[in-house]
This record gives C-alpha cells, structure tokens and sequence, in this order.
C-alpha cells in the first residue's frame, strides 16, 4: 500500500530571510571572536573580555549590513542558477 507523504509547511520568505541573516551574522561573530584570541592571546585573556571587545555597536552595525548585502547576493544567485 502506497503510503501519501505528510505536506510539509514552507517557511515564508520573511522568516527564511531572518534565518540566514541571523546565520550569517552568527558566522561573523564567531569569526571575529576567534581573531580576537589569535590576534591578542596574551596570558590572563579571558572569555569575558574578549566578548566585551566583540560585541559592540560598530560590529552590530558591520556585521548586520554585511549580512543583508550577503542574503542580497545568495538569493540573487540562488534564482539566476
């Protein structure tokens, strides 16, 4: 007996837009956060100061356009392909 697929729920193109935002963002963090300890790994460097370096305005700012210009980008390339 042939057995009919459950219809699975898209998401919206709002929240699949915040989805890679945030994703891209997240991946800007976490680059960042990691060339604040390579760069500057001195002893006694600690997890909390080098998130208090991170995360400030100027990086929200950076990191949230560069996320819309790289959703901008994948979405254009993902309807010309």
């Amino acid at each position: 007996m042939r057995q009919i697929p459950p219809k699975r729920r898209r998401l919206t193109p709002v929240w699949r837009a915040v989805i890679e935002v945030a994703f891209i963002v997240f991946l800007f963090y976490s680059n960042l956060l990691m060339g604040e300890f390579t760069a500057a790994n001195g002893r006694g460097k600690s997890l909390w100061q080098g998130l208090v370096n991170v995360f400030s305005v100027t990086n929200l700012g950076i990191a949230l356009v560069s996320a819309f210009i790289g959703y901008v980008v994948f979405e254009y390339l993902r309807k010309k392909l």
